[in-house]
């Protein structure tokens, strides 16, 4: 069974997960009405998705 000879250092274990991270998700300005949204998501300020409106907003 293989079992490591030595433990492995705080240092060494924090370089191989620096890459485990958030993302922050791709936003865009909505065509319609100029809103930030979620890259290919309805627009939750106007309803549209594109030139459709999708979604019915009070």
């Amino acid at each position: 069974m293989a079992v490591p000879k030595r433990k492995t250092s705080k240092a060494r274990k924090r370089l191989r997960r620096t890459h485990y991270k958030l993302q922050v998700p791709g936003m865009t300005a909505c065509p319609n009405c100029g809103e930030l949204r979620q890259a290919h998501h309805v627009c939750s300020n106007c309803g549209y998705y594109g030139d459709k409106e999708v979604v019915k907003v009070k």
